[in-house]
């Protein structure tokens, strides 16, 4: 095992992560983590999954102003009552993240396949599955102000590690791959 300077042997992370650097490249040799289940995977990078929230979150954006145009158009043909409509064009931002989410269940959701990143659980590197209709709904609608309140704690504190822990993760599943089919474990 190799050493470092401080005469304390590289930990089995760090080792695959030196180990990997011929294979994937040091920038994303050093985003490898290691999945509950003692799998290595490689995270996707931080620009890569803030470009598939975001256009996952402008893909719900654009199917929920296209369900008010069709609210206004059955209006006009029906005349809905105003708590009626205000009430069906408001369910429409918790209603289209969640039938989005029904294309989620592969982790790959338009943003993802655009961005190449996947999501899946941190415990095993496993799919989504039918939790992805509520990852997509937590992912469009309270990440907003998820991301409103982490920037103003950051600013205001100076730090932007976040308690807690993540049920899900995204990887990068090319890189994975390519780290799995190097024998790298």
């Amino acid at each position: 095992m190799t050493v470092r300077a401080t005469d304390r042997p590289l930990t089995r992370l760090e080792a695959a992560q030196a180990q990997a650097g011929h294979v994937l490249g040091a920038r994303r040799a050093k985003r490898i983590a290691v999945f509950g289940n003692g799998a290595l995977y490689v995270k996707a990078g931080t620009m890569a999954q803030v470009m598939s929230w975001l256009i996952d979150f402008v893909v719900c954006l654009f199917a929920v102003a296209v369900g008010v145009v069709a609210l206004s158009v059955v209006d006009r043909a029906v005349t809905l009552s105003g708590g009626a409509l205000a009430g069906a064009a408001l369910s429409l931002f918790v209603l289209v993240p969640v039938l989005y989410g029904l294309c989620y269940g592969n982790g790959r959701a338009l943003g993802g396949v655009l961005t190449g990143t996947q999501l899946v659980c941190v415990k095993d590197g496993s799919r989504i599955g039918v939790k992805a209709c509520w990852a997509m709904l937590v992912r469009t609608l309270f990440m907003p102000v998820l991301f409103v309140v982490l920037m103003v704690s950051a600013f205001s504190t100076g730090s932007s590690g976040t308690p807690g822990s993540l049920v899900r993760t995204s990887i990068d599943p090319d890189a994975t791959r390519r780290l799995n089919a190097a024998g790298i474990r």
